[in-house]
């Protein structure tokens, strides 16, 4: 027998906890942006993923504080237009977790978790030199839903790999070497180490 909910009759706690327990695994962006002072900022984002190929658009759901003023990486992509969306690995899991306390405005939490901030090559924030990969972006699209939160768009301009991690040749990107992580519920984190092939099937 089913067990089902409405969502209209939950509370948005209640449909957080619902969404985030069963849409599972997902993926994390570690991004970093910088304000209109020049200074450097790196959230963890769970509600993330690939959108399109052609163009290249990434999508990240960005939440605003109680009070619905924008958070550090909502401002900061206003302000400047522009975003790195870093991959996060297991190697990296612990310096990401420590990116997501709630620090003042201002303070370069990279610095605080021992990450290294490389240049952007062609936006103004940096990507994590020790991300397996990461993806300089400028903002496509953004979307208001309601107060709470807003979906951002980012066109991929830019991207870096370390070395190990791509083919140069082929384009062909080892998931073992990207080593990534994913969020389930709660405090849950998962890696993609146990893997299976499905081919596509023909008729």
């Amino acid at each position: 027998m089913a067990i089902s909910f409405d969502f209209k009759e939950l509370s948005e706690r209640e449909r957080y906890k619902l969404m985030i327990g069963t849409i599972i695994p997902r993926p994390i962006a570690l991004v970093t942006t910088v304000d209109e002072h020049g200074r450097i900022n790196a959230a963890p984002f769970s509600f993330f993923n690939c959108l399109s190929a052609d163009p290249p658009i990434l999508v990240i759901g960005v939440e605003n504080n109680a009070d619905m003023s924008f958070k550090d990486t909502g401002h900061n992509i206003r302000m400047t237009e522009v975003f790195t969306v870093n991959i996060v690995s297991f190697a990296i899991a612990e310096a990401m977790h420590v990116c997501g306390a709630r620090y003042p405005r201002g303070v370069d939490e990279l610095k605080e978790a021992g990450l290294t901030a490389m240049p952007g090559a062609k936006v103004a924030s940096p990507w994590i030199a020790e991300a397996p990969a990461a993806f300089e972006c400028r903002r496509h699209v953004t979307l208001e839903l309601g107060r709470s939160r807003q979906i951002v768009m980012g066109e991929i301009v830019y991207a870096h790999y370390q070395d190990g991690v791509v083919d140069p040749e082929r384009l062909h990107v080892d998931p073992a070497a990207v080593d990534a992580i994913a969020r389930l519920g709660g405090d849950t984190c998962a890696t993609i180490r146990d893997r299976f092939e499905m081919l596509t099937p023909k008729l």
